[in-house]
């Protein structure tokens, strides 16, 4: 019997459906890439690497410890594992990560722009404002430290300069919800911008009462 099979579903069903929605590019792409901590265990399952996400099964889903070690699973992982375990190492708070190449946070990713607080419901999953990481070149170690040192701001979604967007939850479902606030939210703002209009921000006493801990 497959090894976290629950699990390895639970990656297919999302990346599926983001792939239906175009938040990876197409349905025959392979980029981007999603993980699942497992609880409890410095073990995660994630997608394996070029493998298209509608050709997923859970035979296909890879199995790795934190040391990057293979412990289930034939294909490689992702080239973006140890961009996953800094994050996990990083933030306990963490239990699933969703990087995609979804349309509109691209744009953003592409102008090197952040994108400040606009809704609450966004602005209280996501955190204040999701800043950008700096460029390095995918899978690599610099990469994997620019975003290591993003994410202790303890925000759940990031523009990945000329790359795409990192989206993290506590749960996958809360990773998925995060990607689909961030899009909306990027989407948003983009229109707004090409108005030549001043984009308002949430108040300075919403900001507040976000920063307070809950």
């Amino acid at each position: 019997m497959l090894q976290h099979l629950q699990y390895r579903k639970d990656v297919i069903d999302c990346c599926q459906w983001l792939c239906r929605q175009g938040y990876f590019g197409s349905l025959l792409s392979a980029g981007g890439n999603v993980s699942l901590r497992i609880p409890g265990q410095p073990v995660l399952v994630i997608t394996p690497s070029g493998e298209p996400y509608m050709d997923l099964v859970p035979e296909k889903i890879c199995v790795v410890d934190f040391d990057l070690k293979r412990i289930d699973g034939k294909l490689p992982p992702s080239i973006e594992t140890a961009m996953h375990v800094g994050i996990y190492r990083i933030r306990a708070d963490v239990g699933a990560v969703v990087h995609t190449h979804q349309a509109y946070a691209s744009v953003f990713a592409l102008i090197n722009q952040p994108i400040p607080p606009l809704f609450d419901e966004a602005a209280l999953s996501i955190g204040e404002t999701v800043e950008v990481v700096p460029y390095a070149l995918s899978g690599t170690p610099e990469l994997a430290e620019n975003v290591r040192r993003a994410v202790v701001n303890q925000c759940n979604c990031f523009i990945m300069q000329n790359h795409g967007a990192l989206n993290l939850g506590k749960s996958l479902d809360q990773a998925w919800k995060n990607a689909e606030l961030l899009e909306k939210t990027a989407q948003a703002y983009y229109r707004a911008l090409t108005t030549g209009k001043p984009v308002t921000t949430l108040p300075q006493e919403t900001i507040q009462w976000l920063r307070e801990p809950r």
